[in-house]
């Protein structure tokens, strides 16, 4: 496949993400929290903005969109019903539209805000979930309720296993840290625990897991497991109701 995903760092901890075509050298950037390494990265890879998809209206998500168009001019795509909140539009889309030629399908998933979406792209095996599915984790519920999170999660969980998942920040080892209490896999949860250390220490990113290799550890997939229900202290409960425990005591601690 001639397409790559070239992960970016931006701000204190966020992700920006371009889907570079190797063979035409064209780009599409998902959200924009800063200008300057993306602008430094479309340089170093000699590529051209082709579009913007816009996950969200979080300033850390779009405050670096008006330079990188100023150097870049593209289309922008976000979803209509968070237009009034969204930089200016090019292109307004739906739930449930698919975008860029078919490639990339647009996911509901509020919950962190009203109007979050999430990008799949099903060719590719990747999904861009920016607050909503996080790196071992779920986002904060700024707008939504936890059955708005809860059913975008149990959406995404329907994807195949091999597919990877891109968050928008970098909160692996305190989400990870704070999945270990509500029984992982001890066999998985054990050598993230060694991987992450030698993630940081060689700079590399925390994102792109597995849809499968989340399955084993982070939480919020788990919630219909009775020993995790069990460690949440909602033994019996359902699984939107260890959801919205688990969710609760992160937010606590």
């Amino acid at each position: 496949m001639s397409t790559e995903i070239h992960i970016i760092r931006c701000l204190k901890d966020n992700y920006a993400f371009l889907i570079a075509d190797q063979q035409t050298r064209r780009a599409t950037l998902i959200d924009a929290p800063e200008a300057a390494p993306v602008l430094a990265k479309l340089a170093r890879e000699k590529l051209d903005l082709g579009a913007v998809l816009l996950t969200h209206h979080h300033w850390d998500h779009v405050d670096g969109l008006a330079a990188i168009l100023q150097a870049h001019p593209a289309p922008v795509y976000g979803n209509s019903k968070d237009a009034a909140r969204l930089p200016a539009l090019d292109h307004a889309f739906d739930p449930g539209d698919t975008l860029l030629d078919g490639t990339c399908h647009v996911l509901d998933a509020p919950g962190h805000t009203i109007g979050h979406v999430a990008f799949h792209f099903p060719a590719l095996k990747a999904l861009f979930t920016a607050d909503s599915l996080m790196t071992h984790g779920c986002g904060r519920l700024f707008e939504g309720t936890a059955a708005d999170m809860f059913t975008a999660i149990a959406q995404f969980d329907t994807l195949p296993g091999d597919t990877r998942i891109f968050a928008g920040h970098d909160y692996a080892k305190a989400n990870l840290d704070f999945a270990a209490r509500f029984a992982p896999d001890p066999e998985a949860l054990s050598a993230r625990q060694k991987e992450l250390p030698r993630l940081a220490e060689q700079g590399l990113p925390t994102t792109g897991t597995t849809l499968a290799s989340e399955r084993l550890v982070n939480p919020y997939l788990r919630t219909h497991l009775p020993q995790v229900a069990e460690a949440a202290g909602r033994a019996g409960a359902s699984p939107l109701d260890v959801f919205a425990e688990i969710r609760s005591q992160k937010d606590n601690a």
